[in-house]
């Protein structure tokens, strides 16, 4: 019996261990030689994968992205930007009228799984492949892959001779692996949104023609023999030449490259452990390029502080002619721009490299944890650069409102191809991510959100979080429940709308009486401010949050009795009389997403106001 309960300890005991180290994910490590051909836009590519499976599941198939082929008539990707209704203007119709020296396309010429040749289909952007022998757990299996593609007339991210005159901008152009995890596999097929990769290390050969310059993510393994700016060494290359340029980038999920003949190169340090590098055209813009790179570098710098440390020594800013998009060690912006715009580009897409270059969530799943954190902590930088108003996220809360008023919001757990309208995918990712992060601030407070942000980074970098996975770390930190945040907030689109519903005076005291409007519930900072210059906050905990928040907002506060959400009204009494008080305010720091923020203030309309002798209506 004793060795029986012994041994009934010890499988409890290695229960609870696994199930603390449950998480898995896959790793890749490619080899690729590349061959481009300037004159037909075409490129032939030699292709060696070693996959890992650290799942505990067997794999019988595999999957292959091949972006590029979203780039013909007919497509999904051209079919959905000529139906939706609010298309975007940089795509509209422009797929559907290519011809074929035009298009994009990724062809493979063959496949083989350690050495065994492998039948596979192409279907649109994924290519499914049935294997020789099935992929078992904790196993490494090898593909070698021949393919070949032509890169599209420049339509959205990846293409050719873009309206800025930039001659190749590489992005999603090479056979990608589809991420397998513990939701089994991801072969969205790309209609245009986001994207989702397996972590590994890249070895990349490009052979190009000599004219040209290449910025790319990683790190130049040959800059002896390139030049460009790379080395001080001048390297002269003949009319005709073919240089190959060899990167290598550790522990990405992705990697872009860029390619023109005037290209600029300037190299300006952070720090000791970290370059910035800038390629752009030396047109006009040249001189708002050399004065955004100064703004670049006190944006990692505040990065570094507030989230966490940069962990590679290279990052490129590169100019690739179309709004702005983000990759490991690199992007890819418009360059011709006023300071402002160039350098508000320049910033998100440099802090991508924490929320989703880092912190690698399924970005089609949850784009608001990588747009939306992204801009929130654009807003913060922006504003110390260019010394903004004290709300930096009052234009991304009027944003959401906005949306939230229009009829056409859609939770965020809405995939981000599937949303209705552009206009609400943007909104939603962008602004109400931001909102969320921001009323986070508010719920459990700002230095518990900053330091809970840190731990997310720090537990989470160079994996792959989920929502829960954040929510578990705030939750830690601030010691509040946030089940009910997650749910209403991100699964839903109820809305926030409290009011004074009433302000009485009872003898020497006030009553207030606060109504909820919107349907779903917040806890409330109340900050009451008297004839006399002092100030006291009320503040009034949700009751689902079995807590209450550290912050406060003035040296006074009452921590009142917590409210259940179903109940629509809450009481509470001053202890002053209502001659005495100037104003009450719910919510005075700005940070929750109130979509009527107008009836949040007494004195505000009649309906509110005391009639009181000697009293004036305000």
């Amino acid at each position: 019996m004793k060795i029986f309960l012994l041994t009934f300890v010890l499988l409890i005991g290695a229960g609870v261990v696994m199930a603390q180290n449950s998480y898995w994910q896959q790793r890749v490590s490619y080899q690729m030689d590349i061959d481009f051909d300037v004159t037909t836009h075409r490129y032939q590519g030699k292709q060696k994968l070693l996959y890992t499976n650290n799942s505990p599941d067997t794999l019988r198939k595999v999957y292959y992205h091949l972006y590029l082929n979203a780039f013909q008539p007919g497509s999904q990707m051209d079919v959905r930007s000529r139906t939706i209704s609010d298309p975007d203007p940089r795509v509209r119709d422009r797929i559907a009228k290519l011809d074929p020296s035009e298009i994009g396309f990724e062809r493979v010429v063959s496949l083989k799984q350690n050495g065994k040749t492998l039948r596979h289909e192409v279907v649109g952007t994924i290519l499914e492949v049935s294997l020789a022998e099935p992929i078992l757990p904790q196993t490494r299996h090898t593909f070698d892959m021949e393919f070949e593609a032509q890169v599209p007339v420049q339509i959205r991210r990846t293409g050719r001779n873009n309206r800025e005159g930039i001659d190749y901008s590489m992005g999603q152009w090479y056979p990608k692996m589809a991420e397998y995890d513990q939701e089994g596999w991801h072969t969205d097929p790309y209609i245009g949104r986001e994207f989702y990769g397996v972590w590994g290390d890249f070895d990349v050969k490009i052979k190009l023609d000599a004219s040209y310059m290449i910025a790319a993510t990683g790190y130049l393994q040959n800059p002896d023999k390139i030049g460009y700016g790379y080395t001080n060494k001048k390297v002269v290359h003949k009319p005709g030449d073919k240089l190959t340029w060899h990167f290598k980038a550790p522990e990405v999920h992705d990697f872009v490259w860029a390619a023109d003949t005037d290209y600029q190169h300037d190299i300006v340090k952070v720090d000791e452990n970290l370059d910035l590098h800038f390629f752009y055209l030396p047109d006009s813009s040249s001189n708002v390029w050399k004065e955004m790179q100064p703004m670049a570098v006190r944006t990692f710098k505040i990065m570094n502080e507030k989230v966490g440390r940069y962990p590679y020594k290279q990052y490129s800013i590169i100019q690739g002619g179309d709004g702005g998009m983000e990759y490991p060690m690199a992007t890819l912006i418009m360059g011709k721009q006023k300071i402002g715009a160039l350098t508000g580009v320049a910033v998100h897409e440099s802090i991508h490299s924490w929320f989703q270059m880092m912190l690698a969530t399924n970005e089609s799943r949850y784009s608001w944890m990588d747009e939306g954190f992204t801009t929130f902590y654009e807003n913060i930088v922006m504003g110390e650069l260019f010394r903004f108003p004290i709300h930096p996220q009052s234009e991304t809360n009027a944003s959401y409102v906005k949306l939230a008023k229009s009829g056409l919001e859609e939770p965020l757990t809405t995939h981000a191809d599937h949303f209705n309208t552009n206009m609400a995918y943007s909104i939603a990712s962008y602004s109400k991510g931001a909102v969320f992060l921001n009323q986070l601030g508010y719920i459990i407070g700002n230095e518990k959100l900053e330091s809970g942000i840190k731990k997310y980074f720090n537990e989470w970098k160079f994996k792959h979080p989920n929502p829960n996975d954040l929510k578990r770390i705030m939750e830690k930190e601030s010691g509040l429940e946030l089940d009910w945040y997650w749910e209403d907030f991100v699964g839903t689109t109820k809305t926030i709308d409290y009011s004074i519903k009433s302000v009485n005076a009872n003898h020497a005291k006030t009553d207030v009486v606060v109504e909820r409007l919107g349907q779903m519930p917040m806890p409330l900072d109340i900050l009451v401010t008297y004839k006399d210059g002092t100030t006291e906050t009320f503040y009034i905990p949700l009751e689902t949050m079995r807590g209450e928040k550290s912050e406060r907002m003035s040296l006074k506060t009452t921590v009142l009795t917590d409210w259940g959400w179903t109940y629509p009204e809450y009481s509470f009494e001053i202890n002053k009389n209502i001659l005495e008080i100037q104003k009450i305010i719910i919510d005075p720091s700005g940070r929750m997403a109130d979509v009527t923020p107008d009836n949040n203030r007494f004195p505000g309309t009649k309906k509110v106001l005391p009639q009181l002798k000697g009293e004036p209506v305000r």
